[in-house]
Parts: structure tokens; sequence; C-alpha cells
């Protein structure tokens, strides 16, 4: 989506960040970007209003209801399978990184 109009910080972006902003997930200094732009662009304001009041409706119609503890235990098991993963997938680009470098130092003596 796009107004038309040019911005410092694309429609798309701002939307795409959204959610970030609506939970208070951003520094500041990125939240001060879409504010300067909600102040600019009538529809993304419109798009951020809405979303806002959408999350306000759940949370009253659902803010009183617990988490089912089975659930709750298959959400934070996912989330520490994929933050292994990520550390998983950044060691052995750290190990290639070093043993190139040394590759390279050895051939350069050679």
């Amino acid at each position: 989506m796009s107004c038309g109009d040019p911005h410092d910080t694309e429609c798309g972006e701002v939307l795409d960040h959204l959610y970030e902003f609506l939970d208070n997930e951003m520094a500041e200094g990125d939240c001060v970007k879409l504010r300067v732009h909600f102040e600019e662009c009538s529809p993304c304001l419109e798009k951020y209003g809405l979303e806002q009041a959408i999350k306000a409706l759940i949370k009253r119609s659902c803010g009183c209801d617990d988490t089912p503890a089975d659930l709750r235990t298959k959400v934070l098991a996912r989330i520490d399978s994929i933050r292994a993963g990520q550390r998983a997938a950044q060691v052995p680009a750290e190990e290639g990184a070093g043993h190139g470098a040394t590759t390279a130092t050895a051939a350069a003596t050679e």
C-alpha cells in the first residue's frame, strides 16, 4: 500500500512494522519514524487506527482467558527449537570464516 506521496519512511516499511509498533517492540528511534509517517500519511494512520482498535477488542474479549498449559509448553518448545537452529547455523558460518582465513594465510606463506 502506498498513498502516492513521498515520505522519508515508505508506507510498505511502516506497515511491515506496524505490529511491532503496536506491541511496543521497536527501538525509540524507529517509533519516532513511524509516528512522523502517521502524521504525514492518512492511509497509514487509518490502518494503524484500525489495527489498534482490533487489538483492543481482542484484549477486551480474550484478555481474561488463561493460556492452556499444553499450548504454552508447545509454543515455548518451538521458540527454543528455532533459537537452537539459529545458534547452530551461526556456529558453522563462524568456523568456516576462521578456517578460510587460516587457509589463505597458510597459502600466502608458502
